[in-house]
Parts: C-alpha cells; structure tokens; sequence
C-alpha cells in the first residue's frame, strides 16, 4: 500500500483519551464567576434546549409508539410518574448533584470526566476500558448529532396538522427547508444567533408551566403520579409492557448529559439554580398538565389527544402561535447539538483520534465558536436522509434512545469509577449508588435496545462507524510515531555532528515533530538534500495536555542544545487551538525574539508502505491512509503562514 501523504507533523497528545462534548463551548475563564442571575439566565438559552423540547414527543410516544400502552388511568399516572421520578434520579442526582462535583479545572462532560480519571487508572488493566469507553461515547454523540435536529424540528411542524389536518403534506417539505436553512446558517457563526436564545426558551419554558398549570387545576388528581407506588404498580399490571415503556420514558431526559457538559461555561451554581429554580419546575408542569388533559377525556377524545398532547394543550388559537414558538425552541437544541459536534471534533482532533479538519472560527472573541465545513455538511446530509427515510418523529423517537441512553450508561460506568477511584468514597455508600444507578440506566439502555428493529439501528450504524474511524486513526498515528522512533537520532548527537557538515545560513527554521524523541525525518532529509542549516533550529512539538486549558506561563518549554539547536514542546489545553505562531510571540527564550518573515517551518510528508508485519489489518491500513490523504493541510491546522513551509517527503512502514 503507496500513498503519499502530509503527517500531522507535531501534535503529540500526552495523555490520549476520547470525550463527549455536546455543548457550545467558550473562551477559557472561571466558571461561575460574573453575575449569578446573569449567568443562569443565559445557561436557560444555551444549556437546556434538547431537554427543553422533550415534551413536544416524550409524553407522546409512550402511548402510541412501537410498543403502544392503553390509555387509562392506570397507565398515565404510571407513565407521568416514572417520568417524574426519572428526571429526579438521573437529571437532578446523578447528573446536577453527583457529576456535577466533578470537573477538570472547571469543564465537564465526558471528555473532562475521563481526563480527570485517567491519570489514576492509566496505568491499570482498566485505563484502557475507561478510554473505549469514551471512544464510544464520542462515536454515538455523532448519531445523536443527526437525530436530534431531526426529530425536534419534525416534532414541532408536525404541530401545523393539529391546526390544520390538511397540511399534512407540507410537514416534511417544511421541516426539510428548516433544517437545511439551519445547517446553511452555520458558517455565519452563532453569536448573533445566540444572543436571542435566552430571551425565546424562558417565554416557551413559561408558557410549558402556563399550558400545564391549566389542565393540572382542572385535573388536580394527576398529582398522585408523585407517589413512586403508582410506577411500580405500572410495572406490576403490565411487566413487559412497563419494561418497553422505559424506552419511550427516557426521552423526557435526553440532553441531561449536556448539563454536565456545559458546566464550565455557566458553573455548577447558576446551572442548578436554573434547573432547580425554573426548567425542571416547567418541564414537570407540562408532563403533568399532559396527563392531566388525557385523564379528564373520554376515551375518544383521548385517542384523539394523544396523536399529539403537546399542541392539544394550547386552546385552537393559539396552536399556531405555539407551533412557531416550538419550532424556534427546537431550532435552538438543534444549534446546539451541532455547534457540540463542532466542539467534540475539534477536541477529538486534538488527542488524535480524528484526522486534521478545516476549521473556521467565527468570532473573534469567543475562542469556543468555530465552524468544520466537513463535518456541518455530513450532519446536514444524515439529517435530510433520516427525515425522507423515516417520514414522521414517532419513527425517529425509535432510533433517539439508543444514542442517548448509551452515552449515559458510559457516563455511569465513569461515575463508578469516580467514586471508587477518585473521591475513594467508602464502599459501603459508593456501592448502593453505582447499583441504582447501573440499574436504571441499563434498564434505559436495553429497553431501547429492543427498538434496534424499528430504527435504534441507525445510531448503531453511525456509531460503529465513527468508532471504527476513531480507533483505526489513534492506532495508525500511533503506529507511525514509533515506526518513526526506533531508527531516531538522539538529537544532541546530530547537533554535535551536524554543525561541521553542514553550511549555516540565516534565519530560524522551525521542523514540526510528532515526538520530542530523536530528530524529525524533514530535519534529516533537509541537509542530505540541501546540505544546509539555518543559524537557529527549533525542533517543535505539540502536546496536547489533559487540562481544558493551558496557562500561558506553562505554554512553552525549551531546551538548549548548543550549536544554535533547541528543542522546544509547546503544550495545549483540549479544548484549545493550535495557533503555533501566536504563541511563539511569547517564545523569547530560544536565542531570541521570532520574526516571521525570517522563519520557515518544515514539514514532513509521509508515504505509507506495505509492511510483511501489518500492525493492523490491511483494510485498516487503507482506511488510515485514505483519511490520511483526505486530512486538512498542517499548515492550516497549526496556522502557520502560507508562504513560510516547506514539505519534504519520505516512506514508512506501519
């Protein structure tokens, strides 16, 4: 196998872990610091919006999805009840009280969950599991990433027919132009955007109170959904049944993952006290209040309802109004699971398990709003063909769950480890805790795993693929940096021999190094072909910290070596850009000041070959090759100046 390819050309992760990340996220500062008020309000337009906009299906499709329930009394409060009791234990518990506690200097989520641990459990039998783990977590995210806007903004222009029964055949001609228009509209950036999020999800979160509190005082006998019994009793009269349901029930809590993701841009204090203050007051309001309106129907009213009970609680009137308002909230969880694939791609492209991407970012303040044109554009395509192949939101409810519940039960199995591990909690409290937990979101996982059939194949399907990418590309950048070291020249020893062989000529030349062991393959073939060495010579590494962010007093690293050589690391948070020559305006403690235009940085480009001991399978090989060849330029990715690098090739066997 020959393909002549660009090599990442010096970013080394020194601690290489998988995340998931599904939030916007910003430039580096002290959660929770500012005005708390200020804070929590905006963490109600950036943080809540996937959750924000279960209600629209989550109520619904208990009843009337794949496995359909009989809609009496019986079933409504047991539904209404373990939806209540299951944003409590998972949502407000294990995510707002336990997770929350956890953070790496500040971020949360997945990615800074694994980082935190992995620095105890490296070296265990089970560091490796913990970042499979967070490998997959991340693969399934990028199903989620297609799911979501597609069933949100389905949901919501579903709605129209409840206005109008004949506009059923403009839904998904609507909801299409709406969710191509919203992936259009990303290259513009989301600040304006963003601005205007805050202000819409508190007026549609206080009209989910207002439509609930109505039909709750009409019907105040849902409130016996309070009562845990009437759950269990669910599950008592109906045991299989009561176990499918969990499949549609989870839904209610899609997006509690996100609470614990956007930690660091809000802090744990103004996002509980939006949690605890306002969204889950509302959220609940309107489960019961739907609840209410079945239970206070006759049968078939009830039937009728309960085809679309969101828009039924709104009198006639006002279901346009509602509708829009809808479709705007679920715009606003759709941007924000896509800028979240943004921020994961980005950071998965940082401890390499994803190829250089081009990246845009499109402020010149906010450091976390950027743009991948390839990865806006594969969502874009996934979206529209979820939409054409499964028609309605019922259908895609079906493949929701597996993505969500799997990253949750991943969570789960971190938190354990979190506890044990970290915290050194005693066993005897940490154990019973792990227990419910497993024990709820396995129930999650596997009542939606027997949905494979109806659709929950689809978030498989992408996360086996986007696992598979993950993984061949980690092993492949990892196979080539040790082809790459066992025939490495110490450094100092070519410092010394190479001073008298070569002539020196003017200026600095900076070579790019995958490792900070032995000298870059384009130093060694730069002076075999061009016989020549720049006065200063900066063999530069990028590593990759398992920190968000680094501070920039420990930016920078250099090493003297005499004759003009110097190694230098330059080390990054995460969540962080590679802007090589920003930093290196800082860097005045190798010989001096760096001046761009008397720069030139050198890359290596490498040509894969076949080798008689594959050190993975030879599809793998091809695979890592044709991301390889398909991966953006490490000029732009390391922002180096177009007209100051020069590549020089050379064949590896991995």
């Amino acid at each position: 196998m020959t393909d002549a390819t660009s090599d990442s050309a010096g970013v080394s992760p020194a601690m290489i872990d998988p995340a998931t990340a599904e939030s916007v996220h910003r430039a580096p500062h002290t959660p929770g610091t500012g005005n708390i008020t200020k804070l929590a309000f905006g963490a109600i337009g950036v943080v809540f919006g996937d959750i924000g906009t279960s209600p629209l299906y989550a109520f619904r499709e208990t009843f009337v999805g794949p496995h359909p329930l009989a809609i009496d009394d019986l079933h409504i409060l047991g539904v209404v009840s373990l939806i209540f009791w299951s944003m409590t234990l998972v949502v407000s518990i294990q995510y707002v009280g336990i997770l929350m506690r956890a953070d790496n200097k500040g971020q949360g989520g997945s990615l800074a969950l694994v980082a935190l641990i992995s620095g105890k459990i490296s070296k265990s039998r089970y560091g490796g599991i913990a970042v499979l783990l967070g490998v997959f977590a991340t693969a399934l995210f990028y199903g989620d990433s297609m799911i979501t806007p597609a069933v949100s903004v389905l949901s919501a222009v579903e709605g129209l027919t409840v206005v109008e029964s004949r506009l059923q055949p403009l839904v998904i001609p609507i909801a299409l132009i709406l969710l191509i228009g919203l992936f259009v509209i990303q290259k513009s950036g989301t600040a304006k955007v963003g601005a205007l999020f805050a202000p819409v999800m508190v007026i549609y979160f206080a009209v989910l109170a207002i439509l609930g509190i109505v039909h709750l005082v009409q019907t105040p006998h849902i409130l016996l959904a309070l009562n845990p019994w009437y759950a269990m009793q669910f599950f008592l009269t109906d045991k299989m049944l009561g176990f499918l349901a969990l499949g549609s029930v989870v839904l209610a809590v899609t997006g509690s993952e996100a609470l614990y993701s956007d930690m660091g841009h809000f802090g744990r204090g103004p996002m509980r006290i939006s949690w605890f203050g306002f969204v889950m007051p509302c959220l609940l309001l309107n489960y019961f209040g739907q609840g209410a309106m079945i239970i206070g129907l006759d049968d078939v009213a009830a039937a009728e309802a309960m085809e679309n009970p969101f828009f039924v609680l709104a009198p006639e009137a006002l279901r346009l109004p509602l509708v829009i308002l809808a479709t705007c909230a679920t715009f606003i969880a759709s941007q924000a699971v896509i800028s979240g694939a943004f921020s994961i791609t980005h950071q998965a492209m940082q401890l390499g398990f994803i190829p250089r991407l081009s990246t845009r970012h499109t402020s010149e303040h906010e450091v976390g709003q950027i743009y991948i044109p390839s990865v806006n554009y594969a969502l874009m395509t996934g979206v529209i063909v979820l939409v054409l192949f499964f028609q309605n939101s019922s259908n895609l409810a079906s493949a929701y769950g597996i993505a969500v519940t799997g990253a949750m039960l991943i969570d789960t199995c971190l938190m354990a480890v979190l506890l044990l591990v970290m915290w050194r909690w005693k066993w005897w409290l940490a154990v019973p805790v792990i227990v419910v937990f497993f024990m709820v979101d396995g129930a999650y996982f596997a009542a939606n795993f027997a949905k494979v059939g109806d659709g929950g194949w689809f978030p498989l399907l992408i996360g086996g693929i986007a696992f598979t990418l993950l993984t061949t590309w980690n092993k492949g950048r990892r196979l080539m940096r040790e082809r790459m070291t066992e025939a490495a020249l110490p450094l100092n020893v070519f410092a010394k021999s190479a001073h008298g062989s070569a002539a020196r000529v003017p200026g600095t030349a900076i070579f790019m190094a995958s490792s900070n062991i032995g000298v870059p393959s384009a130093l060694l073939h730069n002076i075999k072909h061009n016989k020549v060495l720049h006065e200063r010579v900066v063999v530069l590494t990028i590593e990759v910290q398992d920190v968000p962010y680094v501070e920039d007093a420990e930016r920078i690293e250099v090493q003297d070596l005499g004759e003009g050589f110097f190694r230098m690391t330059m080390r990054y948070g995460f969540m962080e850009e590679t802007d090589v020559p920003a930093a290196l305006k800082h860097a005045e403690m190798c010989g001096g000041p760096f001046e761009m235009m008397k720069t030139s940085f050198f890359l290596s480009r490498q040509t894969l070959l076949p080798s008689a001991k594959p050190g993975m399978a030879i599809w793998r090989e091809k695979l890592f090759s044709w991301m390889m060849r398909n991966a953006a330029s490490a000029m732009e990715f390391f922002r180096l100046p177009t007209n100051r690098v020069v590549e020089l090739g050379s064949q590896l066997e991995i």
